[in-house]
């Protein structure tokens, strides 16, 4: 009788499916991701904060040596697979194949233990055939490739509590510094630069319309010559407005009018026709950052989001595995893509011999298939639609389309060109004129009647099928219509997510399976923010960009962190040591003189603060981030208004002294838009904030409106006379002004109406006990004793009567703030406890819930477009996760030793860095 055999993976999806592939003799267990890591040094027992791992977690002086804990919230899974393997006569790790998931495998290893055999089972897509040829096809544990998956860790590491703690001391608290993430937001923050030194350029054109016979044969020419000069357009301008060069003339207003009216009555003369044929080849199927790029343009999905519909997709069997470099696609798969092209779109679609695309990646990674579908025959669109819903059925037929049409024809046609000529009247401001036309004519789609590529940037597209009237040199042509038309050179576009992907990609920088967390994390850390699909950096991300520049340079250098990407792959390749590698990064390398990490980081003296979070805007006036966010700054010279040059303090302007002035900034003002101009309003608004309304008639203190932090409110000034100390000290009483109300138009009379809040509504007859009507942090509301009911709108705090308030109390009182909501979703039954799923609003934001258990919807989770099977899976996550409890953590040290070139198996190689436990 065979014994039994346990598989452990990554994720209770993936195990379900798998579980149905192999049988009764298997157990299938999810690890839930990874289950150890690096602790902080605060979560280490206090003999090892001590030591040499009490710093990083991390032994830099021998040989930086790691020091890991089982995760608290995956010390119960460690539990149940210690159980689960006691039963087992094999074990299989069937993690991803890629450094992180060879890492998991061995810290699997490492950490259960095991007495029996263990294989390590890889597979590419989770289809019944792959599942059970990767049983018998399984390998040893990779330690090189452990090896640059720890040495990527630890370099994070490093980095992070080297840099972060700079960025905390010279910028603001609670900042992170990151090997890829400082590189992506100082990427973006250039980009932002560009544009704040931008200089728009403004320039006219003319287009006509024009037929040789009649309308059905109009076409569009535009004019791009002027007396042998070139018509200049966006190309010909500089950043800074000014024309490049001699070689074209710019028209103004006057001069594209006069040209278009003279054009009107004018005879226009082909001068020149050329064609010539047009080809165009498919795209390579996808890879991982090709998938995201294309998932933000066509599906408005971002990476992060991206990735996560993909692996669901991945899990549940329907496409291989979506972190990949490559895009080589395999005999199958090459088989299964023109059979099916063939099928749909004819025989004809399909050239002779397979496609196949060698693609030479910077830094390429482990060796995968291309992202496509999974299985030796495709499953068409329509086959999957009732089981795929939204977002991943889209991103399936994306792939599926991608996928066939790489193996698909040329599309074919011809292009032609057409140049138009005319003389104008001397009253004309130009006498010779050359007008333009282009088209193309596809005449076999080819690939395109599967699929075509999105683009970034579609202006200026020269390839639009466009048909021209046929023409011949010296034909003349009537004018139908010819305009004049005005145009503004433009800044160069902002990143967005999916050109961020590619431009890190082409960089070298980073991993694509990386691209979508470090563009999440530099969202979440505040550096990066969105405006439609781009991405705008902070004036923080300013702040700290400027300090990596100036004073970690190297570490933010595009070439110098490419580089370490080809260094993590050699050592993934056995061609470099992980120890030997880090020693040179952290402590300098004296072959080369090249400073270390450590060096880099000690001597911060002269780092100016003030001056790194300082971005001048131009006219004297600075942009400065300060610890509760960014303002601007003027200096004006004291006793003088800035507006008017008015003297308002004679002794102050005598004495010739300066004084600044200052505005917050919001954030929903982009850093390319925040001109002098406009930051001078702000400083205008400003100084009107704080304005004395009048004194109120009992005490004669001023009654002031001001701009806070948490919005308009008004308050009283109580002299300094009057304050008291310590106990007695008077406070100020302070109003927020209502959501209707605007703080430049606000009176005397409505500020102590404010002021005068909370207000007794009156007694209740029964009780006796004293109703008022007050506004808090959650709106408006009554209150009765301990008795707080709502009310709906601000003006009822002056305007709500005893009767009104006794209603309110006489109705049943509702749980909470409010009555139950009804679910914002409702998912099905769950397929573990049978119970009906749905989404909820709670206090701590939406959640899905079966009744029994729990889920927090994650930031880009959107509650009304959750798909059953996320809900599902949010639902298995939290119960493999199970209560999370506070309880010391026990640790484990992994010592290292000198791996012998003569070993064989890699397995006897991870047993060399078996980790020892810590009492």
């Amino acid at each position: 009788m065979a014994g039994r055999k346990l598989v452990i993976v990554e994720s209770p999806a993936k195990a379900k499916t798998i579980a149905g592939y192999l049988g009764k003799d298997w157990d299938v267990e999810a690890s839930v991701g990874h289950i150890r890591d690096i602790p902080t040094p605060s979560e280490m027992p206090a003999d090892m904060k001590k030591g040499p791992f009490g710093r990083f977690g991390v032994n830099i002086e021998d040989d930086f040596d790691p020091y890991y804990v089982v995760d608290a919230d995956k010390r119960k899974k460690v539990r149940e697979l210690k159980a689960l393997l006691k039963n087992a006569d094999e074990l299989y790790l069937a993690t991803d194949e890629d450094r992180e998931g060879e890492a998991i495998a061995w810290h699997l290893y490492e950490t259960l233990q095991p007495k029996v055999p263990v294989k390590r089972m890889v597979f590419h897509e989770i289809t019944k055939e792959a599942i059970q040829r990767a049983s018998t096809q399984t390998r040893d544990i990779n330690v090189a490739l452990v090896d640059a998956q720890e040495t990527r860790r630890i370099l994070d590491r490093l980095y992070g509590y080297e840099v972060s703690p700079v960025l905390w001391r010279k910028v603001a608290p609670k900042l992170s510094a990151g090997r890829v993430q400082s590189v992506a937001t100082r990427m973006v923050v250039e980009r932002e630069r560009e544009r704040m030194a931008f200089v728009r350029a403004g320039y006219w054109d003319v287009d006509a319309d024009v037929t040789p016979a009649g309308d059905e044969d109009l076409f569009t020419a535009r004019l791009t010559g002027v007396d042998g000069k070139r018509v200049a357009t966006g190309r010909d301008f500089a950043d800074d407005g000014t024309l490049k060069g001699e070689k074209a003339v710019q028209l103004d207003e006057g001069q594209a009018t006069g040209i278009a009216q003279a054009l009107r009555t004018a005879t226009v003369t082909v001068s020149e026709v050329s064609e010539k044929p047009y080809t165009r080849r498919p795209s390579a199927p996808f890879t991982t950052s090709t998938l995201q790029q294309e998932a933000s343009r066509k599906l408005r999905l971002n990476s992060r989001n991206a990735m996560r519909v993909a692996q669901r997709l991945y899990e549940n069997g329907y496409i291989t595995y979506m972190r990949t470099d490559s895009t080589t696609l395999s005999d199958a798969a090459l088989t299964a893509a023109r059979t099916q092209a063939r099928d749909m779109y004819g025989a004809a679609s399909v050239p002779d011999a397979p496609r196949r695309y060698e693609k030479k990646v910077k830094n390429a990674q482990e060796a995968h298939e291309a992202i496509r579908p999974a299985g030796d025959r495709f499953r068409t669109p329509a086959q999957v639609r009732g089981e795929l819903r939204g977002d991943e059925f889209a991103l399936y037929e994306l792939i599926w389309m991608r996928t066939v049409a790489s193996q698909m024809a040329d599309a074919r046609g011809s292009t032609a060109s057409v140049r138009l000529a005319a003389t104008l009247p001397d009253t004309a401001p130009a006498r010779q004129v050359e007008l333009s036309a282009s088209g193309t004519v596809i005449t076999f789609r080819g690939f395109l009647a599967a699929y075509e590529e999105g683009r970034d940037d579609t202006r200026g597209r020269d390839d639009e099928e466009r048909r021209l009237p046929k023409l011949g040199a010296g034909r003349e042509l009537t004018v139908r219509r010819a305009e004049a038309g005005g145009h503004e050179t433009s800044p160069p576009a902002r990143y967005t997510e999916a050109t961020l992907v590619k431009a890190m990609e082409e960089r070298g920088i980073g991993r694509p399976s990386t691209y979508a967390s470090t563009i999440g994390t530099i969202q979440d850390r505040g550096y990066v923010n969105t405006k439609g699909s781009a991405l705008v950096p902070s004036w923080l991300a300013f702040a700290v960009t400027r300090l990596m520049e100036e004073h970690f340079g190297r570490l933010v250098d595009y070439d110098f962190t490419a580089s370490m990407e080809e260094d993590l792959d050699a050592i993934a390749r056995g061609d470099e040591q992980r120890a030997a590698w880090l020693g040179r990064f952290y402590f300098g390398d004296e072959a080369t003189s090249a400073e270390g990490l450590r060096s880099l980081v000690e001597d911060l003296g002269d780092i100016d603060a003030r001056a790194i979070s300082t971005i001048e805007i131009g006219d004297g006036i600075v942009v400065r981030v300060g610890r509760y966010g960014p303002y601007v700054e003027e200096v004006v010279p004291a006793g003088i208004d800035p507006r008017t040059g008015e003297v308002t303090d004679p002794v102050a302007a005598a004495s010739g002294e300066s004084q600044p002035r200052r505005a917050s900034i919001t954030d929903d003002v982009p850093p390319d838009e925040l001109t002098p101009a406009m930051a001078r309003e702000l400083l205008d608004q400003a100084a009107d904030d704080g304005r004395v309304l009048g004194q109120e008639p009992g005490t004669g203190r001023d009654i002031v409106a001001k701009a806070g932090r948490y919005g308009p409110y008004v308050t009283e000034v109580i002299p300094e006379e009057e304050q008291g100390k310590g106990k007695n000290k008077v406070k100020p009483r302070t109003a927020s002004l209502f959501k209707d109300m605007d703080l430049a138009s606000i009176d005397l009379d409505t500020a102590l109406r404010l002021l005068s809040l909370p207000r007794v509504v009156g007694a209740d007859p029964e009780s006796g006990e004293e109703i008022t009507a007050q506004n808090g942090r959650y709106g408006p509301y009554l209150k009765k004793g301990t008795d707080s009911r709502s009310i709906t709108t601000e003006q009822q705090l002056f305007d709500i009567t005893l009767d009104e308030a006794l209603a309110i109390y006489a109705q049943p009182k509702q749980r909470g703030r409010a009555a139950a909501k009804p679910p914002l979703a409702e998912l099905g039954a769950d397929p573990v406890s049978g119970r009906p799923v749905v989404v909820k609003e709670g206090r701590f934001g939406p959640y899905v819930t079966d009744g029994e258990t729990n889920a927090t919807l994650r930031k880009d989770d959107d509650p009304e477009k959750i798909t059953p099977e996320r809900g599902y899976e949010l639902l298995a996550d939290k119960r493999a996760r199970g209560p999370v409890k506070k309880t010391a953590k026990k640790a484990t040290k992994k010592t290292t030793t000198k791996k012998a070139a003569t070993r064989k198996t890699a397995a006897k190689k991870a047993t060399t860095k078996r980790a020892a436990t810590k009492a």
